[in-house]
């Protein structure tokens, strides 16, 4: 009976803190003005909410050690939440959006400043691959160790994290960095026995296989993806730079991957395919629970000119509203997302497209629960 006692003493208890939880969060509710400029000192989109009182927490990951092109990426979150202060709160679709709370974590300094360590090896790898010399000494692969190490710390600090957000009863989106950041989310819903699709919005494949001697490189993410017994489909839309090796993964999965290249998707529309059909039909693949990653560069070049890895072609910004909106009339389940390679320029431009895409894919959480 003491025991009994005990426990409902701390489920009343937990009761009440989170009754006064959501008082103080309708508090800020009411008090709160959306058509107001956004407060420079709030958190992300000008809300004034904190983590607790927040139903959608975006995890910041400030990660861009295998980049091997165009650079920071790892200030992505930064610019994303400066520019989410310009972006006005009303859509006529999801009208109360902003009153279920979004916030974003401040980044981890722990694993910032390991990027900043771990980039600096992993330069010195990419060097000798461009060089022409490869990494055959043993002080290069003793380099390349320490980053396939690094990058594995910071995938067990993001499956760690996203676990217990979604313990807690949060949505959870990821924002990054480059795109090898968001393994960690994916192995989540693994070890949770989660059976799971990917909608995987990007330029390139990245089904290589330790990218330039990289375990964890951003250009094998879904390669090593696919690992997961609990992922059923990968779909892959805008794709227009990919190599044979890639190609062949895609053959040799037997229709667990299904490709939509840029390229084809455009022939397809020119012939007189509608992009509705398209969408539909790419939707129609996934399972009833998907995880969206969307990797900026999926866009044409115009949105995103400071990504990591740039290609020519590719979707626009409406194309993509689009296709978000024909998931979410499908009655599909959404249970995380990412947004990566977001990289800063000479302007707020490749933040300020983020920042929208961010709140429209915090939209689908509302759709989509």
């Amino acid at each position: 009976m003491a025991a009994l006692r005990r426990f409902l003493s701390r489920c009343y208890n937990g009761l009440e803190d989170f009754r006064r939880m959501m008082n103080k969060k309708q508090s800020k509710i009411d008090s709160f003005d959306p058509n107001a400029p956004g407060d420079e000192n709030s958190n992300l989109f000008g809300l004034p909410f904190t983590e607790e009182e927040a139903e959608i927490v975006i995890l910041p990951v400030t990660w861009e050690v295998t980049t091997s092109y165009g650079g920071g990426t790892s200030e992505g979150p930064a610019h994303i939440m400066q520019a989410s202060k310009q972006v006005d709160l009303f859509h006529p679709d999801f009208p109360h959006l902003w009153k279920r709370g979004i916030f974003m974590q401040t980044p981890n300094v722990d694993l910032t400043e390991l990027n900043l360590e771990a980039k600096d090896w992993a330069t010195d790898i990419i060097n000798a691959w461009e060089s022409g010399a490869g990494v055959s000494g043993d002080d290069e692969q003793e380099l390349l160790q320490k980053v396939n190490g690094a990058c594995a710390t910071m995938n067990d600090w993001v499956r760690n994290a996203v676990k217990a957000l979604r313990k807690s009863g949060k949505w959870v989106g990821l924002v990054g960095g480059d795109h090898s950041t968001p393994l960690g989310f994916y192995q989540a819903y693994d070890s949770e026995g989660i059976d799971f699709g990917i909608l995987h919005i990007d330029a390139h494949m990245d089904l290589r296989e330790a990218f330039e001697g990289f375990e964890f490189s951003h250009a094998s993410i879904m390669f090593n993806a696919l690992k997961l017994s609990r992922l059923k489909k990968l779909v892959q839309v805008g794709i227009r730079d990919f190599c044979l090796a890639e190609q062949n993964v895609v053959e040799a999965e037997k229709g667990r991957v299904e490709v939509y290249r840029s390229e084809a998707i455009h022939q397809r529309l020119f012939c007189g395919t509608s992009w509705d059909e398209l969408c539909k039909e790419m939707v129609s693949q996934l399972p009833s629970q998907v995880h969206i990653s969307f990797d900026i560069d999926g866009l044409e070049s115009l949105y995103c000119p400071n990504t990591g890895t740039p290609v020519p072609g590719g979707l626009s910004y409406e194309h993509i509203l689009h296709l978000l909106k024909v998931f979410k009339d499908s009655g599909r389940q959404l249970l995380g997302f990412d947004l990566v390679e977001v990289a800063p320029g000479q302007d707020d431009w490749n933040g300020n497209v983020g920042a929208r895409l961010l709140y429209r894919l915090c939209s689908l959480f509302s759709a989509s629960h």
